[in-house]
């Protein structure tokens, strides 16, 4: 396939779905997660779910990188940026996240220095052109991102920049799968495996969930036809009596992964021996730090940061959605104190997050878009 409309051809949709339904026990509820969040967005983008048997339902999983940072994180990123001669940089779908007292925006009307950039490279570029200025890089993300973060850092260190650091907020996943799949709130029958994060680690990370779990796990692609594809595999699987880790998306993610990714963040980073995850808590060796060998470049370390845990706000059921426990349309405050504009959770603020996905694709449950169209 070379075009994107091969990925999205409504024929072969309705042929999957014919298969997919074949291979469903009719007495039988399929429960799989999609661990990202681009995959959400595209489920409800192209309603997938529309393609699915009744029996058949897809719940949200924690691979929302902007979602899962606790709001204590955002207030120590926004002490950070108060600091004299401190410009912040970050990604834009940061820049709304609201930490206990606001968000990046809000403290930028309050007079901080957040700005957003593309890259972390834009950030060593801006401390490069601005000397006077302490340049600190708010770095997030999955394993996805972390290579750009550790080649920034690098050639910070080539460069010998003394007003360049980095604020790492980089989290890995498979332990917060593990965690998902210890939690006695969740039942599951399979997982749409990250594509993105499989384009560094690859494959074999997954193994122990169908060694340890006996839950297949199938590394899915972004369009609609992957998506349909990989649930037909997974429903393969369980029909056949199998749990294996499966790569639907072979086109882009390696068996092994990126050998030099996983090099350049061994080089700068090590597991942190734990860190707090929105809604699911303190999980351990679950996100990375820099190495004392780039100290230099530690913003933890050049900054002395409140660290204080920050409860999320009562009305917001953030967590519940990360675990998969609820759908967004199943929170109180969701499309009406909870909006992209007036967002009180992450889930509604970030491009992958759940709840924005629902809120810009489509509001109701199934039977509840019966009840309206009448089909």
């Amino acid at each position: 396939m070379r075009f994107v409309d091969e990925y999205r051809d409504a024929a072969k949709a309705r042929a999957l779905a014919a298969e997919i339904s074949r291979l469903c026990d009719p007495g039988r509820e399929y429960k799989f997660m999609e661990v990202c969040g681009g995959h959400t967005h595209t489920i409800y983008k192209h309603g997938i779910e529309d393609y699915l048997p009744e029996n058949v339902s897809l719940v949200h999983g924690p691979g929302c990188p902007v979602c899962v940072i606790p709001m204590g994180r955002v207030d120590d990123a926004i002490h950070i940026a108060r600091q004299p001669g401190v410009l912040m940089t970050s990604f834009g779908d940061m820049m709304r996240v609201p930490g206990s007292n606001g968000s990046f925006f809000d403290s930028n009307a309050e007079g901080t220095n957040i700005r957003m950039v593309y890259s972390p490279l834009d950030a060593l570029r801006i401390a490069r052109q601005n000397p006077d200025l302490d340049v600190v890089f708010l770095a997030i993300g999955f394993e996805t991102t972390a290579p750009s973060t550790a080649m920034t850092l690098l050639r910070a260190a080539q460069e010998d920049l003394d007003n360049f650091s980095v604020f790492c907020n980089h989290v890995t996943i498979i332990p917060a799968i593990k965690a998902i799949l210890d939690s006695p709130d969740q039942r599951l029958d399979g997982f749409l495996g990250p594509g993105h994060v499989s384009t560094v680690i690859g494959c074999r990370p997954y193994e122990f969930i169908a060694d340890q779990y006996r839950k297949p796990l199938v590394v899915s692609g972004f369009e609609p036809l992957d998506i349909l594809q990989s649930v037909y595999m997974l429903l393969r699987q369980i029909r056949e009596g199998r749990s294996e880790v499966e790569n639907q998306y072979s086109r882009v993610v390696p068996q092994e992964g990126n050998a030099n990714a996983l090099r350049a963040i061994s080089r700068t980073m090590e597991l942190r021996p734990y860190f707090e995850w929105r809604g699911l808590g303190f999980i351990s060796h679950s996100a990375l730090r820099l190495r004392d060998e780039y100290a230099k470049f530690d913003a933890e370390k050049r900054f002395d940061l409140p660290g204080v845990r920050v409860a999320d706000p009562k009305s917001c059921q953030c967590g519940e959605v990360l675990k998969g426990v609820l759908k967004p349309w199943e929170c109180k405050v969701f499309g009406t104190a909870c909006t992209p504009e007036t967002p009180i959770g992450t889930c509604m603020v970030s491009p992958e997050g759940a709840c924005a996905a629902y809120f810009n694709y489509g509001r109701f449950n199934r039977q509840r878009v019966k009840e309206v169209t009448g089909v």
